[in-house]
């Protein structure tokens, strides 16, 4: 099943946080194998359906790219988003409006902004995004929250998808069989999709919490433990959606003497 649309696709996203459901609005669009390659590898890739297509071959079908943006900041959920995307576009070319589509980290926030749109808009791409609270971060660890988010993420694809491709480490919690491609970003469309749709949400998500908590200028850093962050913590406090189990967050423990 694809994410929650009420009113069709291009209304508004939900995305689920635990047993909540959190609404995102969406912009107007136009139209148990392990491959960690973790030895040397070059700084540089081109993204592809290089894995997919072994899978493909093999008569599975449905692929689903999975990935995370938000492990390492200090305030804000950590998002995961699971893609999977048709067959056919491995013969006919991505569509022009995913031309040049990567790692997330590598595009500029009107790339993301415009593959979001039509990746999300597309009746031919099944994707599902999930999020994990600060407070479930500090209960289960940052870790833990991760691969809980993929989990969930997977979840609103129906049926599961027989495989996924992973982007890093393999994930032993993983509820599909998986492939987990170090750098799985910039190798795979797949992995590269779902990049997208995990950093754009947790991008957009962030600006909300700004309105909320503008002393932390989270439109800046969104989250992440810049100078200027730092500076709001000490002059403010922690805030709500602050990881409490993050350093500086975390309180020291006391010494022995």
């Amino acid at each position: 099943m694809l994410a929650s649309f009420p009113g069709g696709r291009d209304a508004a996203l939900y995305v689920r946080q635990g047993c909540l459901t959190l609404p995102l609005t969406l912009p107007a669009c136009q139209p148990a194998a392990c491959a960690a390659h973790s030895g040397r590898m070059s700084a540089k890739f081109t993204a592809s359906f290089e894995f997919e297509q072994a899978l493909w071959q093999q008569g599975i079908l449905r692929v689903a790219g999975v990935d995370e943006a938000g492990r390492g900041p200090l305030a804000g959920p950590v998002v995961a988003a699971a893609a999977i995307l048709p067959p056919r576009w491995a013969a006919a070319g991505l569509p022009a409006e995913l031309q040049g589509l990567n790692d997330s980290k590598q595009l500029t926030e009107t790339r993301r902004e415009k593959y979001f749109a039509f990746l999300t808009a597309c009746a031919e791409v099944e994707f599902g995004i999930a999020q994990v609270d600060a407070a479930r971060i500090d209960a289960l660890n940052i870790l833990q929250a991760t691969h809980c988010a993929m989990n969930e993420a997977l979840a609103q694809l129906r049926p599961l998808p027989p495989h996924a491709l992973v982007d890093g480490r393999p994930v032993k919690t993983l509820r599909v069989p998986q492939t987990a491609i170090v750098k799985g970003d910039a190798r795979s469309f797949s992995i590269a999709a779902a990049s997208v749709l995990a950093k754009v949400t947790r991008d957009r998500l962030m600006l909300a919490y700004h309105a909320q908590f503008p002393e932390y200028g989270f439109d800046a850093h969104k989250g992440y433990g810049t100078a200027q962050h730092l500076a709001a913590i000490a002059r403010f406090g922690a805030c709500p959606i602050h990881r409490q189990t993050f350093a500086p967050l975390k309180p020291r423990e006391p010494g022995l003497f």
